[in-house]
């Protein structure tokens, strides 16, 4: 065979099926590489290679390097031509065309046809992995195992897209997922959400509940951080995995079989965090490579799919220096592809901040990159082998487009759960319609988007220092000066600040002193300025000191203007302290009375600001004192705690709490699960205030009040606060800019889901609570948005809640909380349906399907007992507080009343008697005398109102 024919085949056999993503991601064969691999002068390779280009048997991809592929792989994509996007396929070309054969070709792929490393370091890993899937009888269970950000995660969901292409799991079904780490903390819940639980295997476990396992018949169970699960559920799990069956817990006698596929992974050594018994059980162990521990050329085709899923999220083509690339590459010291990505997403924004004026490229420089990602180039250079075999496979610029092929995890635990490019557009804008420099817009931007990320990867686990944060953006040195500032400033205001302080006032300083050294400082004063700095002598009294620390320090002159702004930064960062939630305290007698409210809120509203306080009838009330005085310290974020207690001495905690911890403390008491999450609720939705929280409460009567839409006492005041029109107040500095940007928000974010005529006005800061005050005399103020939040008890909205995906949800709060008092949509649903909704919402041990008759006959027995027709609310209340009197019989935990026994000459007595009987034949539930007491002053109370 001639030497170029040898050459030929070799390249068609090599590149002949390559996809056009492994081509995206540096698919082909260098001159190198054939040489090498065919024991030839590279000299001659090259030579053969180009008569073969002409010829037009291979084709030639430049770049550096350059790569050759079969010619009949591009047959329906010819590199000359630029490839629509899907959007513009979409639109444009809905006709049948060649590439409809390419793409049901591609329907058959598998996701390890997507994966980099399949034909190197993931070759033997992809190997294993199928032969796991194809083992007979039903596979074979395989455990993954690799550092943080490895790839896990992906791999798992490879085999799992490979046995659906293979019909070995039906393609209909989803992979089952389950990460151990979430439910650590509580090993019993942990395993009763992987094996199930019988009736009665723990309190409150009023009914059977399936597994996981269960969940997984016939299907593939991702368990994820094994290494979590405590060693009697792995023993659980490797008598499933030998038998086929399990016993739920709390069962004795019945076991229960299954036909599972199971997948495990962890980042530990499995010999020393797992049984040996559960590792033995597990015959296929995939080791998957750290990111440094891979080729070179597969850390590029990394590298250059991240960019592509960004440059896809953009809708621009990204433009890379080499010695950005090499930076990033360098920059992966811990956390691996997850940390990767993570430093691409900082890069790709903050070269989008600066792109912006380009419809249609981003740059990323070397000057884009922050000073630890610029440190990465140094760290590739210190090893010069691996530098030198990274360079075989760069070119000078990068570019990556948003129509390249590129797959996407659907649930990946690095994927942002937002368009971080949206944020920073929306915010550019509004700070460049506000006259702000582009030197601030990026200090502004820049700090934003550290902040999302830092957020975001808190939350996935994969939180990183605060402080190592900030020397993203702002030097050490002013870091330093600022933690002496930090501290001053708490001194001499006696106000202990929050972490936000480091941030904005390092930012805000890093800017003053850059713009300082380059001679560009402001001194044009401002009188309406000025003139509110008189309101805040102490914050300016700390500013001059400030500017002492920085005349010293850096031998800068700063003007009495700068000494302005920064007295209004402190304001600001004092104000935002104050801005944090009403805390909450549910005490009541009971071993887990208050345990078991509180547990039911923060399920249904993910709420962390109420505490539990259990007082068993044998605790000292001394004791109970000084157990709810820690959870009064404990939950106070600067605006009050409320204190919801059920009966006795807990009512008299209040005034002495107040007097010895120096919090303000008001307390409710006759305690119930509704009454809690109308607190939870209204501390979480609005900015109320302690004193606002209390009065609302007061009369709040179960759901009797609450779902009584009917105006309240007075009247008259009520009557005329609704007719008036609404309005909505928005606030920036000037009442111009980014107050109109704002109002345009507003209105249409009120557009998209309502037709009613709100007003929303734009204001200055300057005489801000006078001029809300004149527009609410005429009109019914709802909310306000803006930079500062008014006296005026309504909500406020951030700026950064308004312009978020969330804004229209956060208006919409709004809304309902102004309708909630003028609406009587009560009379407009089915009653019945609306109490068997909130028992459905509320009550976490009931059936509302099976128990909704149940009660509702109860009220009917009782208005025939007593002759009277009940009102929809009055209804509704008693349905409410019944339920919850079965669910702490249930869970034996019922209330004790002040007095032995209920007041029997009550005309109410024997009806709830008979109706206690009824619920006695058909629950076989008995309501005890106590209960009955509160159950009586349901109706007093309607009939005092």
């Amino acid at each position: 065979m001639k030497r170029k024919d040898l050459i030929y085949q070799y390249v068609k056999k090599n590149t002949e099926n390559l996809s056009q993503e492994e081509i995206n991601f540096g698919g082909g064969l260098t001159t190198i590489e054939i040489s090498e691999d065919l024991d030839i002068i590279r000299n001659n390779v090259s030579k053969e290679l180009n008569i073969l280009v002409r010829e037009e048997k291979i084709v030639k991809l430049e770049g550096r390097p350059v790569r050759y592929l079969d010619a009949s792989c591009l047959k329906w994509k010819p590199l000359s031509k630029k490839v629509n996007s899907y959007k513009e396929n979409t639109l444009l070309n809905k006709k049948e065309s060649p590439t409809r054969e390419t793409s049901e070709k591609k329907l058959k792929r598998d996701l390890f046809d997507y994966m980099i490393g399949s034909n190197g370091s993931l070759r033997s890993q992809m190997e294993q992995a199928k032969a796991a899937i194809f083992y007979p009888p039903k596979g074979l269970n395989s455990l993954i195992i690799g550092p943080t950000g490895s790839g896990k995660t992906f791999f798992a969901n490879a085999m799992y897209q490979y046995s659906q292409a293979k019909d070995v799991i039906d393609q209909e079904k989803t992979m089952i997922i389950f990460n151990c780490a979430d439910y650590s903390q509580n090993p019993q819940l942990l395993m009763s959400h992987l094996f199930g639980h019988a009736k009665g295997a723990y309190t409150g476990a009023t009914e059977a509940k399936d597994g996981l396992l269960i969940k997984a018949h016939d299907n593939m169970l991702f368990l994820d951080e094994i290494h979590r699960l405590p060693p009697e559920g792995q023993e659980m799990l490797f008598y499933f995995m030998d038998t086929g069956t399990f016993q739920r817990m709390g069962e004795t006698e019945e076991r229960v079989s299954a036909n599972v596929r199971i997948i495990c992974a962890t980042t530990e050594d499995p010999d020393s965090a797992l049984l040996k018994t559960f590792v033995r059980r597990i015959p296929v162990s995939i080791q998957l490579p750290a990111f440094n521990d891979r080729p070179a050329k597969e850390r590029v085709q990394l590298l250059r799919m991240l960019l592509s899923i960004e440059a896809k999220r953009i809708n621009k083509r990204i433009v890379v220096d080499e010695n950005v690339v090499k930076a990033l590459l360098g920059s992966v010291t811990y956390g691996n592809i997850g940390q990767l990505k993570s430093n691409i997403q900082l890069a790709c924004a903050k070269g989008f901040l600066n792109s912006m004026d380009n419809q249609d490229e981003v740059c990323i420089t070397m000057e884009e990159l922050t000073p630890e990602l610029q440190d990465g180039l140094i760290n590739l250079a210190k090893q010069r082998n691996e530098l030198n075999e990274v360079s075989q496979y760069l070119e000078p610029r990068l570019t990556l487009y948003p129509d390249d092929s590129v797959y996407i995890l659907e649930e990946d635990t690095y994927e942002l759960p937002f368009n971080l490019y949206e944020i920073i557009g929306d915010k550019a804008a509004l700070l460049k319609s506000e006259g702000v420099d582009a030197e601030s817009i990026e200090n502004f931007i820049t700090t934003d988007i550290n902040l999302h990320l830092k957020s975001f990867y808190k939350t996935n686990k994969l939180d990183f220092d605060n402080e190592q944060n900030l020397k993203d953006i702002v030097d050490q040195e002013v870091i330093t000066l600022t933690k002496e500032i930090w501290k001053m400033a708490e001194e001499h205001l006696e106000y202990r600040f929050k972490q936000n302080f480091l941030y904005a006032m390092s930012l805000h300083l890093s800017s003053f002193i850059k713009r300082s050294r380059e001679g560009v400082v402001l001194t044009k004063t401002n009188k309406e300025l000025e003139n509110l700095i008189l309101n805040y002598q102490a914050e300016y009294e700390v500013a001059l000191m400030i500017k002492e620390h920085i005349q010293a320090k850096y031998q800068i002159a700063v003007p009495e203007v700068e000494c302005w702004y920064l007295t209004m930064l402190l304001v600001s960062l004092k104000e935002q302290n104050l801005i944090g939630h009403v805390g909450i305290i549910v005490a009541a007698h009971g071993k887990s009375t208050a345990t078991s409210m509180v547990q039911v809120v923060t399920k249904l509203l993910d709420v962390k600001n109420v505490v539990a306080v259990d007082m068993p009838l044998e605790m000292n009330p001394n004791r109970a004192y000084s157990l709810i005085s820690d959870a009064v310290q404990k939950v106070n974020e600067g605006k009050g705690v409320l204190l919801l207690v059920d009966m006795g001495s807990l009512t008299t905690f209040g005034p002495k709490l107040m007097r010895e911890t120096e919090i303000p403390v008001k307390t409710i008491d006759m305690v119930t699960t509704p009454v809690v999450l109308e607190a939870a609720r209204k501390t979480s939705l609005m900015d109320n205030q302690l004193e606002e929280i209390y009065d609302s409460l007061k009369s709040f009567r179960g759901y009797s009040n609450f779902l009584n839409y009917q105006p309240v006492s007075p009247a008259d005041e009520i009557n005329g606060e609704m007719q008036r029109r609404k309005a909505i107040v928005t606030i920036c500095s000037t009442g111009e800019g980014t107050a109109i940007k704002i109002k345009e928000r507003v209105q249409d974010l009120l557009s998209s889901f309502i037709d009613e005529d709100v007003e929303v006005f734009s204001i200055s800061l300057v005489n801000m609570e006078k001029q809300v005050a004149e527009i609410a005399e005429d009109y019914h103020i709802l909310a306000t948005a803006g930079v500062s939040k008014p006296t005026l008890a309504v909500p406020h909205l951030t700026l950064e809640e308004l312009f978020q995906s969330t804004g229209t949800e956060r208006i919409k709060q709004v809304m309902l909380e102004s309708q909630s008092d003028e609406s009587n949509f009560v009379r407009s649903i089915d009653t019945k349906e609306l109490c068997e909704e909130y028992l459905g919402t509320y009550f976490t041990f009931l059936n509302p399907h099976k128990l909704i008759d149940v009660l509702w006959e109860y009220c009917t027995i009782i208005e025939t007992q007593v002759n009277e027709t009940f009102s929809n609310s009055l209804r509704i209340g008693l349905i409410m507080h019944v339920a919850g009197v079965l669910e702490r019989v249930l869970l034996n935990d019922v209330l004790s009343a002040e007095e032995d026994t209920a007041e029997k000459d009550s005309v109410y007595y024997e009806a709830v008697i008979k109706a206690n009987q009824s619920i006695k034949t058909k629950l076989n539930l008995t309501i005890p005398e106590s209960e009955i007491f509160y159950i009586l002053n349901i109706f007093d109370t309607q009939a005092q109102e």
